[in-house]
Protein backbone atom coordinates (compact mmCIF):
# COMPACT_ATOMS: atom_id res chain seq x y z
CA UNK A 1 0.00 0.00 0.00
CA UNK A 2 0.69 3.27 -1.00
CA UNK A 3 0.25 6.48 1.17
CA UNK A 4 0.42 10.24 0.78
CA UNK A 5 2.82 9.78 -2.75
CA UNK A 6 0.61 10.87 -5.62
CA UNK A 7 3.56 9.43 -7.67
CA UNK A 8 3.85 5.54 -6.40
CA UNK A 9 1.38 2.87 -7.90
CA UNK A 10 -0.27 0.10 -6.03
CA UNK A 11 2.54 -1.70 -6.34
CA UNK A 12 5.63 -2.97 -8.95
CA UNK A 13 4.06 -5.91 -10.16
CA UNK A 14 0.61 -3.68 -10.46
CA UNK A 15 2.59 -0.86 -12.43
CA UNK A 16 3.95 -3.77 -14.93
CA UNK A 17 0.67 -4.81 -15.96
CA UNK A 18 -1.46 -1.31 -15.52
CA UNK A 19 -4.62 -1.29 -18.04
CA UNK A 20 -4.73 2.02 -17.82
CA UNK A 21 -2.07 4.40 -16.35
CA UNK A 22 -2.21 8.24 -15.34
CA UNK A 23 0.72 10.72 -14.42
CA UNK A 24 0.45 14.00 -12.67
CA UNK A 25 -3.11 14.96 -14.03
CA UNK A 26 -3.55 18.76 -13.68
CA UNK A 27 -7.03 20.11 -14.13
CA UNK A 28 -7.87 23.95 -12.83
CA UNK A 29 -11.50 26.09 -13.33
CA UNK A 30 -11.05 29.86 -13.15
CA UNK A 31 -7.64 29.20 -11.21
CA UNK A 32 -9.28 26.49 -8.86
CA UNK A 33 -7.58 23.21 -8.92
CA UNK A 34 -10.44 20.48 -8.83
CA UNK A 35 -7.27 18.01 -9.60
CA UNK A 36 -3.80 18.58 -8.82
CA UNK A 37 -1.32 16.26 -9.71
CA UNK A 38 -3.33 13.01 -9.37
CA UNK A 39 -1.40 10.01 -10.37
CA UNK A 40 -2.18 6.10 -10.29
CA UNK A 41 -1.99 2.82 -12.00
CA UNK A 42 -5.22 0.88 -12.96
CA UNK A 43 -4.40 -3.02 -13.01
CA UNK A 44 -5.31 -5.03 -16.21
CA UNK A 45 -8.35 -7.17 -15.17
CA UNK A 46 -9.61 -6.18 -11.50
CA UNK A 47 -12.27 -4.12 -10.50
CA UNK A 48 -10.33 -0.70 -9.00
CA UNK A 49 -12.58 1.40 -6.61
CA UNK A 50 -11.66 5.47 -7.18
CA UNK A 51 -13.06 6.96 -3.37
CA UNK A 52 -12.71 9.99 -1.45
CA UNK A 53 -15.12 13.21 -0.39
CA UNK A 54 -17.41 15.29 -2.56
CA UNK A 55 -14.62 17.78 -4.29
CA UNK A 56 -11.76 15.65 -4.52
CA UNK A 57 -11.79 15.61 -8.33
CA UNK A 58 -13.18 12.16 -8.89
CA UNK A 59 -15.24 12.77 -11.97
CA UNK A 60 -13.55 15.20 -13.35
CA UNK A 61 -10.15 12.83 -13.43
CA UNK A 62 -12.59 9.91 -15.04
CA UNK A 63 -13.46 12.78 -17.79
CA UNK A 64 -9.64 13.25 -18.33
CA UNK A 65 -9.22 9.62 -18.57
CA UNK A 66 -11.85 9.27 -21.10
CA UNK A 67 -11.31 12.28 -23.13
CA UNK A 68 -14.37 14.27 -22.37
CA UNK A 69 -12.45 16.97 -20.82
CA UNK A 70 -8.22 17.54 -21.69
CA UNK A 71 -5.82 17.71 -19.09
CA UNK A 72 -3.80 20.78 -18.29
CA UNK A 73 -0.75 19.40 -17.62
CA UNK A 74 -0.41 15.27 -16.70
CA UNK A 75 -0.26 11.95 -19.23
CA UNK A 76 -2.54 9.72 -19.66
CA UNK A 77 -1.85 5.56 -21.36
CA UNK A 78 -4.10 2.70 -21.80
CA UNK A 79 -1.74 -0.16 -21.73
CA UNK A 80 1.38 1.10 -23.45
CA UNK A 81 -0.02 3.41 -25.77
CA UNK A 82 -0.12 7.17 -24.49
CA UNK A 83 -3.93 8.86 -24.96
CA UNK A 84 -3.23 12.14 -23.56
CA UNK A 85 -4.90 14.64 -25.82
CA UNK A 86 -7.25 12.48 -27.62
CA UNK A 87 -10.70 13.07 -28.49
CA UNK A 88 -13.33 10.75 -26.39
CA UNK A 89 -14.34 8.89 -29.66
CA UNK A 90 -10.72 7.66 -30.59
CA UNK A 91 -10.34 6.32 -26.95
CA UNK A 92 -13.35 4.91 -27.18
CA UNK A 93 -12.31 2.89 -30.57
CA UNK A 94 -9.06 1.71 -28.42
CA UNK A 95 -11.25 0.12 -25.68
CA UNK A 96 -11.89 2.63 -23.10
CA UNK A 97 -15.32 2.96 -22.45
CA UNK A 98 -17.26 4.79 -19.72
CA UNK A 99 -20.38 5.36 -18.20
CA UNK A 100 -21.69 8.63 -16.49
CA UNK A 101 -23.00 9.10 -12.49
CA UNK A 102 -26.80 10.65 -14.60
CA UNK A 103 -27.45 7.96 -17.12
CA UNK A 104 -27.44 9.78 -20.25
CA UNK A 105 -29.49 6.90 -22.75
CA UNK A 106 -30.61 8.13 -25.79
CA UNK A 107 -34.50 8.33 -24.52
CA UNK A 108 -36.39 8.77 -28.01
CA UNK A 109 -34.87 5.12 -29.02
CA UNK A 110 -35.96 1.83 -27.90
CA UNK A 111 -34.08 -0.03 -25.11
CA UNK A 112 -32.67 -2.09 -28.71
CA UNK A 113 -32.09 0.77 -30.70
CA UNK A 114 -29.80 2.23 -27.75
CA UNK A 115 -27.71 -0.90 -27.94
CA UNK A 116 -27.40 -1.24 -31.55
CA UNK A 117 -25.45 2.37 -31.56
CA UNK A 118 -23.27 1.38 -29.78
CA UNK A 119 -21.71 -1.42 -31.34
CA UNK A 120 -18.12 -0.61 -32.85
CA UNK A 121 -16.72 -0.61 -36.26
CA UNK A 122 -20.09 -0.38 -38.22
CA UNK A 123 -19.56 -1.25 -41.91
CA UNK A 124 -22.98 0.95 -42.68
CA UNK A 125 -21.08 3.87 -41.69
CA UNK A 126 -18.89 3.71 -44.94
CA UNK A 127 -20.69 4.98 -47.82
CA UNK A 128 -18.31 2.64 -49.99
CA UNK A 129 -19.56 0.19 -48.08
CA UNK A 130 -23.27 0.63 -48.44
CA UNK A 131 -22.76 0.72 -52.25
CA UNK A 132 -20.46 -2.44 -52.85
CA UNK A 133 -20.66 -4.52 -49.69
CA UNK A 134 -24.38 -4.91 -48.65
CA UNK A 135 -24.12 -8.14 -47.73
CA UNK A 136 -21.76 -7.13 -45.44
CA UNK A 137 -23.82 -4.41 -43.85
CA UNK A 138 -26.49 -6.83 -43.88
CA UNK A 139 -24.69 -9.78 -42.09
CA UNK A 140 -23.16 -7.29 -39.38
CA UNK A 141 -26.31 -5.24 -38.80
CA UNK A 142 -27.96 -9.48 -37.81
CA UNK A 143 -24.56 -10.28 -35.66
CA UNK A 144 -25.25 -6.63 -34.40
CA UNK A 145 -28.71 -7.55 -33.44
CA UNK A 146 -28.29 -10.91 -32.07
CA UNK A 147 -25.59 -9.86 -29.81
CA UNK A 148 -27.92 -6.45 -28.04
CA UNK A 149 -30.49 -8.93 -27.39
CA UNK A 150 -28.33 -11.33 -25.61
CA UNK A 151 -27.08 -8.92 -23.73
CA UNK A 152 -30.37 -7.35 -23.33
CA UNK A 153 -31.36 -10.86 -21.74
CA UNK A 154 -28.65 -10.74 -19.48
CA UNK A 155 -29.06 -7.46 -18.45
CA UNK A 156 -33.00 -8.35 -17.34
CA UNK A 157 -33.98 -6.23 -20.19
CA UNK A 158 -35.35 -8.24 -22.93
CA UNK A 159 -38.82 -7.59 -22.44
CA UNK A 160 -38.17 -4.07 -22.25
CA UNK A 161 -36.37 -4.31 -25.60
CA UNK A 162 -38.91 -2.29 -28.10
CA UNK A 163 -39.98 0.30 -24.93
CA UNK A 164 -38.50 3.80 -25.43
CA UNK A 165 -35.65 4.17 -23.16
CA UNK A 166 -36.86 7.01 -21.33
CA UNK A 167 -39.89 5.05 -19.75
CA UNK A 168 -37.17 2.80 -17.85
CA UNK A 169 -36.90 3.02 -14.22
CA UNK A 170 -33.41 5.24 -12.59
CA UNK A 171 -32.08 1.35 -11.48
CA UNK A 172 -33.21 -0.26 -15.46
CA UNK A 173 -31.83 2.78 -17.29
CA UNK A 174 -28.14 2.01 -15.07
CA UNK A 175 -28.59 -1.48 -16.29
CA UNK A 176 -28.96 -0.15 -19.97
CA UNK A 177 -25.92 2.24 -20.00
CA UNK A 178 -23.54 -0.71 -18.42
CA UNK A 179 -25.12 -3.22 -21.26
CA UNK A 180 -24.58 -0.17 -23.84
CA UNK A 181 -21.03 0.06 -22.92
CA UNK A 182 -20.31 -3.76 -23.27
CA UNK A 183 -22.18 -3.75 -26.87
CA UNK A 184 -18.74 -1.63 -27.33
CA UNK A 185 -16.75 -4.35 -26.57
CA UNK A 186 -14.23 -2.32 -23.95
CA UNK A 187 -10.96 -3.81 -22.46
CA UNK A 188 -10.94 -0.76 -19.80
CA UNK A 189 -15.03 0.48 -18.41
CA UNK A 190 -14.96 3.65 -15.93
CA UNK A 191 -18.30 3.70 -14.12
CA UNK A 192 -18.96 7.20 -12.37
CA UNK A 193 -21.23 5.90 -9.46
CA UNK A 194 -22.98 3.33 -11.14
CA UNK A 195 -24.80 2.43 -7.52
CA UNK A 196 -26.12 5.92 -7.04
CA UNK A 197 -29.71 6.66 -6.98
CA UNK A 198 -30.45 2.67 -7.33
CA UNK A 199 -32.78 0.89 -5.56
CA UNK A 200 -31.65 -0.59 -2.98
CA UNK A 201 -32.50 -3.89 -3.45
CA UNK A 202 -31.16 -3.55 -7.08
CA UNK A 203 -27.38 -2.77 -5.46
CA UNK A 204 -26.77 -6.50 -5.49
CA UNK A 205 -27.98 -6.99 -8.93
CA UNK A 206 -25.50 -4.47 -10.41
CA UNK A 207 -22.18 -5.65 -8.45
CA UNK A 208 -23.26 -9.02 -9.47
CA UNK A 209 -22.51 -7.64 -13.01
CA UNK A 210 -19.62 -5.72 -12.36
CA UNK A 211 -18.18 -8.73 -11.29
CA UNK A 212 -19.06 -10.45 -14.18
CA UNK A 213 -17.48 -8.11 -16.45
CA UNK A 214 -13.75 -9.28 -14.36
CA UNK A 215 -14.74 -12.59 -15.43
CA UNK A 216 -14.80 -11.88 -18.91
CA UNK A 217 -11.63 -9.95 -18.79
CA UNK A 218 -12.52 -6.23 -18.44
CA UNK A 219 -10.66 -4.24 -16.03
CA UNK A 220 -13.24 -1.54 -14.03
CA UNK A 221 -12.32 1.58 -12.50
CA UNK A 222 -15.33 2.32 -10.95
CA UNK A 223 -16.48 5.80 -8.73
CA UNK A 224 -17.92 4.61 -5.42
CA UNK A 225 -19.33 6.28 -2.13
CA UNK A 226 -20.87 2.72 -0.91
CA UNK A 227 -17.74 1.29 1.01
CA UNK A 228 -20.01 -1.47 1.04
CA UNK A 229 -19.99 -2.32 -2.19
CA UNK A 230 -16.27 -1.63 -2.33
CA UNK A 231 -15.58 -3.96 -0.25
CA UNK A 232 -17.49 -6.72 -1.82
CA UNK A 233 -16.05 -6.58 -4.98
CA UNK A 234 -13.26 -3.91 -5.50
CA UNK A 235 -9.73 -5.90 -5.51
CA UNK A 236 -7.82 -2.43 -5.04
CA UNK A 237 -9.11 1.19 -4.23
CA UNK A 238 -7.50 4.53 -5.08
CA UNK A 239 -8.37 7.78 -2.62
CA UNK A 240 -8.28 11.09 -3.84
CA UNK A 241 -8.29 14.22 -1.66
CA UNK A 242 -8.08 17.74 -2.59
CA UNK A 243 -6.99 16.59 -6.39
CA UNK A 244 -4.44 14.16 -5.33
CA UNK A 245 -4.14 10.41 -4.64
CA UNK A 246 -3.88 9.90 -1.13
CA UNK A 247 -3.08 6.48 -0.84
CA UNK A 248 -3.76 3.21 -2.66
CA UNK A 249 -4.07 -0.67 -1.55
CA UNK A 250 -6.91 -2.44 -0.27
CA UNK A 251 -10.12 -1.26 1.41
CA UNK A 252 -8.87 -3.39 4.55
CA UNK A 253 -5.62 -1.72 5.11
CA UNK A 254 -6.68 1.75 4.04
CA UNK A 255 -9.12 1.50 7.28
CA UNK A 256 -5.80 1.61 9.35
CA UNK A 257 -4.76 4.57 7.50
CA UNK A 258 -5.24 7.74 9.64
CA UNK A 259 -4.75 10.06 7.27
CA UNK A 260 -7.83 8.20 4.81
CA UNK A 261 -9.95 7.93 7.73
CA UNK A 262 -9.15 11.87 8.58
CA UNK A 263 -10.00 12.62 4.68
CA UNK A 264 -12.58 10.31 4.06
CA UNK A 265 -13.64 7.17 6.08
CA UNK A 266 -14.51 8.54 9.05
CA UNK A 267 -16.83 10.97 7.38
CA UNK A 268 -18.38 8.25 6.10
CA UNK A 269 -18.31 6.13 8.96
CA UNK A 270 -19.83 8.96 10.82
CA UNK A 271 -22.88 9.26 8.45
CA UNK A 272 -23.13 5.72 8.48
CA UNK A 273 -23.39 5.33 12.21
CA UNK A 274 -26.83 8.14 12.04
CA UNK A 275 -28.39 6.21 9.55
Amino acid sequence: MSVADPTTTIDATLAATAALRCEGLVKAFQGVHAVNGAAFDVPAGQITALIGPNGAGKTTVVNMLSGAMKADRGRVFLGETEITGWPSHRIAQHGLLRTFQLSRELGGLTVLENLLTAAPNQAGDSFLNALLRPGLIRRQERENAERALHLLAVYGLYRHRDTPARELSGGQKKLLEIARAVMGQPKVLLLDEPMAGVNPALIDVLGGYILDLKKDGVTVLMIEHNLGVVERICDYVIVLAEGKTLATGRLSELRQNTEVVKAYLGEVMDASATH
